[in-house]
């Protein structure tokens, strides 16, 4: 099995399937630092990436743009002083879809690229 890091987002439409509590078990074991939240009764990932100073914050924030433009599947970035805090949920759906797990895993697969 390829690792989600690998894998590539699919379209998403309003009748795209959400993800099932079963995938949900097997897709976390892959990126297990991410949380599970939810905001107006929609589920997401969150996870805070904590960085030295601003500008490695807002490196990882742009290199995290640039992976989610490729993709065509955005986040919610908040870039703060020496953090990141990077949301995924699949807007079309509102709730969580393969992608939103694909993209957390690229993204601690960026983080892994900057110093901490």
């Amino acid at each position: 099995m390829q690792p989600l890091s690998k894998e590539r987002c699919a379209a998403c439409h309003p009748n795209s399937p959400r993800v099932t509590a079963y995938e949900i078990v097997h897709l976390k074991s892959q990126i297990p630092d991410w949380d599970f939240i939810e905001k107006k009764g929609i589920p997401q990932l969150e996870r805070t990436y904590k960085f030295p100073d601003f500008k490695s914050a807002i490196a990882f924030t742009n290199s995290v743009g640039e992976a989610a433009e490729t993709e065509g599947h955005h986040p919610a970035l908040l870039t703060e002083w020496g953090k990141v805090t990077v949301t995924w949920w699949t807007h079309a759906i509102s709730g969580l879809h393969r992608n939103d797990f694909i993209m957390a895993a690229k993204t601690d697969a960026i983080a892994n690229q900057f110093p901490t």
